[in-house]
């Protein structure tokens, strides 16, 4: 049985374009694997607290957090890093849906992947995700394709790619779509439909990816 643990960090639910990239992608996996597990966490929804991270950083330093930091009890914030990271490390396959915040990724998603990397086996390469597939479910307000004026204000894609690429080991596949506050920020109007065969487009990307890596895991189980 294969799992696909799917992560959404959008603050939006309905309207929602990484939400909705995410759902065409898992759609398409659950074709090919009906019986295949989805194991959900929603950041954007249920977001982690952030005061964990000083408390387990500090104690890899044999430190205590700093004045008036808020200090949750080292137990539990080990019990819920170590939760998050077997949720990765046990994962066929990873499902992430990240919008762009502010030219990168939000306070939400920083704090997971901050947890994340407290596991040494994730960070060493030797938590099993080395050649597991990740799809990213991405939306960005505005342009940032080569050639338009915000080329590389983009800080949210590479910075994923270099923790689920560079530092797990894990293959990614990615579905984008640009302009998605084209259709209700005032002075994007020209940008409308841009925006809509941006969305398209991602969607048919989204479903793609989500058929391979579905075939992809039953072929290596088979």
């Amino acid at each position: 049985m294969t799992t696909l643990l799917r992560v959404d960090a959008s603050i939006r639910v309905e309207g929602s374009v990484s939400r909705a990239l995410a759902d065409s992608a898992e759609a398409a996996w659950k074709a090919e694997h009906p019986d295949g597990i989805v194991v959900r966490r929603d950041l954007g929804l249920h977001p982690l607290p952030s005061t964990i991270w000083p408390t387990l950083a500090a104690a890899q330093v044999g430190a205590e957090p700093a004045d008036g930091a808020h200090r949750t009890p080292l137990a539990e914030a080990k019990a819920l890093a170590e939760q998050l990271a077997n949720e990765v490390k046990t994962a066929d396959a990873i499902l992430l849906a990240v919008p762009l915040y502010n030219y990168g990724i939000a306070n939400n998603v920083k704090t997971w992947i901050d947890l994340l990397l407290i596991d040494p086996e994730l960070v060493r390469g030797t938590g099993g995700t080395a050649g597991r597939p990740v799809i990213l479910t991405l939306a960005r307000g505005g342009g940032y394709s080569p050639g338009t004026p915000k080329h590389g204000w983009d800080h949210a894609t590479p910075y994923l790619e270099r923790v689920f690429a560079d530092i797990f080991g894990m293959n990614i596949r990615t579905a984008a779509a640009e302009f998605t506050l084209a259709p209700v920020t005032p002075g994007m109007e020209e940008l409308v439909d841009a925006s809509k065969v941006s969305e398209s487009e991602a969607r048919v990307t989204a479903e793609q990816h989500g058929t391979v890596v579905a075939r992809e895991l039953i072929g290596n189980a088979a």
